[in-house]
């Protein structure tokens, strides 16, 4: 399916034409236009900051626009406070739940909406005054119907806090399709998603394009871009700078677009590096490590080497690494570093015995985010800045607003709540705090998840200083990019360890492996 040509007679299913917001000083959106036509997948990229989710938020009803127009289908946006209006119209699936987890699939669909499945109560009359009851047969009967429609293969009363994130976002795009709207907005949908779950994504976009359904897809991962879109727009500093066919723009140039810069994303390869030194000592000794999702692991990381764990989402590669840094308790087996036992399930014991982790989850796992950059980069050091752990306020604040420039964090000062920082910026914090106390082992789990391009450059800079500088690094990521850095890569499938990699493999090997393929 290719976009449709500029000019054509169809009637877009969204135009936004010279649109502007601000946010009291700060310029959100200046004279930015999109437009995406019927049945295509159309692509809105740019670096954290750019202005996506500002204009994401006024074409989902969320923001009003201080300038310019809204048209969906050729009629003017309602206005906000018709939300049943939006609904029909347009529909945002997020990278984040939007399901209530205690409830289930079939009450999540009809939530705020029960008048559908309502039916007179028991001795209701108009002389009694008594109400309506919720019909539950009805109520799962029609949320059958409405997953079988658009072939979405879970059960109705499963908590939604049970499914997995692809089947999270299946039912969430029914529940948008089920209002009318035809138009759907996806929000970094493969963030969390293994390599199958993201064909299996992209064969049913396709399927649901071909049915009338159109996209509007975001994503930091341009490989997908080129995948699944038709055309693509690109932002930068809060401005339109491009619209092209996707076939028609290189990826050299899509990245120019997004930066400013001319050479695009200068990916690192292991194996242009020298040699590791014979005499390099051992910093980290897994030895038969079996735990939740994985099995017998063994595996040595040395000063100065990188190496990376790969494999589907369900290969138990994030839970070894988890293991590692005491966020899991293993089954059985040993964690040694620098020839000492690793306490098992222990974080504080891991910071104790030099390790600096970088978790799966900045949201949920790596941020305090309520407060300050100068809170969050301190945690793990509090211990060495003062008394029982009692560091004073100018302490933490000078060693962040050190980190602030070490770490090219752009932000207002060290005393700014990181939840007011970008993804890339969040993640250089949580970088930086694992650094702070000078481990010798550093493990990074999906380091550059949901950031741009440029920040995703700045954070591969980092990993590449502290090998340098005689560091070990466990590197556990979804990209090929990532793991470009390391020396040696090991495949897990099935929670075992199934190949080894060493620098210059090449993408079709790696990912055949992954997969559990023969080429």
């Amino acid at each position: 399916m290719s976009a449709l040509p500029a000019g054509s007679a169809a009637v877009p299913v969204v135009s936004a034409q010279g649109v502007g917001k601000r946010y009291g000083p700060t310029v959100a959106l200046s004279d930015v236009s999109l437009t995406v036509h019927p049945g295509e997948s159309h692509a809105l990229v740019g670096r954290n900051g750019a202005g996506k989710s500002t204009l994401v938020s006024i074409l989902t009803g969320l923001s009003k626009t201080d300038t310019g127009s809204v048209e969906f289908g050729g009629v003017p946006a309602p206005p906000l406070s018709r939300q049943d209006d939006w609904k029909r119209a347009v529909a945002c699936v997020y990278q984040h739940a939007m399901v209530v987890p205690q409830l289930t699939v079939a009450e999540n669909l009809f939530l705020n909406r029960q008048s559908e499945v309502l039916f007179p109560a028991e001795g209701s009359s108009k002389q009694s005054g008594k109400g309506f009851a919720i019909g539950w047969q009805r109520l799962r009967r029609q949320a059958r119907e409405l997953l079988d429609s658009w072939d979405v293969g879970v059960d109705v009363d499963t908590p939604a806090g049970e499914l997995s994130v692809e089947e999270r976002q299946f039912v969430e795009i029914a529940r948008a399709l089920s209002y009318g709207a035809r138009f759907i907005v996806l929000d970094e949908p493969t963030a969390q998603l293994d390599s199958q779950a993201i064909d299996r994504l992209f064969g049913r976009m396709r399927q649901m394009q071909a049915n009338g359904v159109t996209f509007l897809f975001i994503s930091h991962h341009l490989h997908e871009v080129y995948e699944v879109c038709q055309a693509v727009t690109v932002l930068r500093d809060a401005k339109h700078i491009l619209t092209a066919p996707v076939s028609e723009v290189g990826r050299a140039e899509l990245i120019d677009a997004m930066t400013g810069e001319q050479g695009g994303l200068s990916v690192r390869d292991a194996s242009t590096r020298e040699a590791l030194a014979p005499d390099a000592g051992e910093v980290l000794a897994v030895d038969g490590l079996s735990g939740d999702g994985f099995e017998d692991v063994t595996f040595r990381i040395h000063r100065g080497e990188v190496i990376g764990l790969a494999g589907s989402n369900a290969s138990g590669k994030h839970q070894v690494a988890e293991t590692v840094y005491g966020l899991r308790s293993p089954v059985s087996g040993t964690i040694r570093v620098d020839g000492k036992p690793l306490k098992p399930g222990d974080i504080p014991a891991a910071i104790r015995a030099g390790i600096g982790c970088v978790p799966r989850d900045r949201h949920h796992e790596g941020l305090v985010l309520g407060h300050s950059i100068a809170d969050n980069a301190t945690l793990s050091i509090l211990d060495r800045m003062g008394k029982g752990g009692l560091a004073s306020p100018g302490a933490r604040y000078s060693t962040a607003s050190k980190a602030l420039q070490d770490y090219d964090i752009v932000a207002a000062g060290a005393d700014q709540p990181v939840s007011d920082l970008s993804g890339g910026n969040q993640q250089k914090v949580v970088l930086a705090r694992a650094l702070a106390g000078d481990p010798r082992l550093v493990v990074l789990i999906n380091p550059t998840a949901g950031v741009d391009v440029k920040s995703k450059e700045a954070l591969l800079a980092v990993v590449d200083r502290v090998r340098a500088e005689g560091k070990a690094v466990l590197i556990v990521s979804d990209e090929l990019d990532d793991l470009r850095l390391s020396d040696r890569v090991l495949v897990l499938r099935a929670g075992a360890v199934a190949a080894e990699h060493r620098a210059g493999w090449s993408d079709g090997d790696l990912v055949a492996d992954i997969e559990g393929v023969e080429r």
